[in-house]
């Protein structure tokens, strides 16, 4: 895997200068920002995005144990690999590094080599677990989130709307008579219309839009600070963006397809309000399907 060393910030943490010196000469190659003190390092933690952190053991106020402590039971900072550098060589210490979260333990002097190779390990399991991270919320078809980080996302987003007192609107969409177009055409040409129903939505989100595709051919819009005429006014748009466009697939098939569209306001105040929503949308799709297909309710 290949790490993009510009893009990478490490936190050095040390209350010695000479010590913040010679690791700022050994990692070099990356974005180090030097720290004399547990409790600024938790100041920085707080305002900066940090990949790592290289944290002393015996400083003044707050040690190292405890600076490690702090963030572990944070959620926003529990993820942070953190390599503890110190000169104590005791297994006690050790164990305890361990045991409270440390990833890994480097004894003083430095070594530059063992150091630059534990740095890049470190680096290179967090970038590996964000990547599994990333593929377990991609639907692999259509590239968009799917169901599960749906799910994980709504939430957050509601308890912000909640906070700040904004309104939310969700869309759901379904592809009118999917089945005929798998049974008439074949399934490939069924995941081409899916793929492009997908391309379609991703054009007309916002960047704080959520697209997911909820399952099979039904996909779900979660439109943050949106209120239920905003969404009927994305809906129409999504609709007649479809319904104008004649697609040229595989084997030179042309088709036309149309969509069906239910919309709801979220009430962020209530509880399970993702649910009752989301129920409150597949009731407006079903009467749009009902009333014909090709339409928003």
């Amino acid at each position: 895997m290949i790490i993009e060393n510009s893009k990478l910030v490490i936190l050095v943490v040390d209350d010695n200068k000479s010590n913040i010196d010679i690791l700022l000469n050994i990692l070099s190659n990356y974005d180090c920002i030097p720290c004399l003190s547990g409790k600024n390092a938790l100041e920085i933690i707080n305002d900066e995005h940090i990949d790592l952190i290289l944290l002393d053991i015996m400083m003044p106020e707050i040690d190292g144990f405890e600076v490690c402590k702090i963030l572990k039971e944070n959620s926003k900072t529990k993820t942070i690999p953190i390599i503890f550098i110190t000169g104590q060589t005791d297994e006690d210490s050790i164990e305890k590094a361990y045991e409270i979260g440390g990833a890994d333990y480097v004894i003083k002097p430095f070594r530059p080599k063992e150091l630059l190779a534990r740095v890049k390990k470190e680096l290179n399991i967090q970038a590996l677990l964000k990547e599994l991270e990333y593929l377990a919320s991609i639907d692999p078809m259509t590239k968009l989130y799917n169901r599960r980080y749906f799910t994980e996302v709504s939430e957050y987003t509601i308890n912000l709307a909640k906070r700040d007192e904004l309104k939310v609107s969700i869309i759901i969409i379904d592809i009118d008579k999917f089945k005929n177009i798998n049974d008439t055409h074949g399934h490939q040409i069924g995941d081409e219309v899916i793929i492009s129903l997908a391309n379609t939505l991703q054009y007309h989100k916002r960047k704080s839009d959520i697209v997911c595709r909820y399952g099979g051919d039904e996909f779900v819009m979660m439109l943050p600070n949106t209120s239920i005429e905003g969404a009927r006014i994305l809906a129409m748009k999504i609709k007649d963006d479809v319904n104008s466009n004649t697609i040229k697939y595989s084997n030179n098939i042309k088709l036309k397809f149309t969509i069906s569209l239910g919309i709801a306001a979220v009430n962020s105040s209530k509880p399970n309000a993702i649910e009752l929503s989301l129920k409150k949308a597949d009731d407006a799709l079903y009467e749009a399907k009902k009333l014909g297909r090709d339409r928003v309710c």
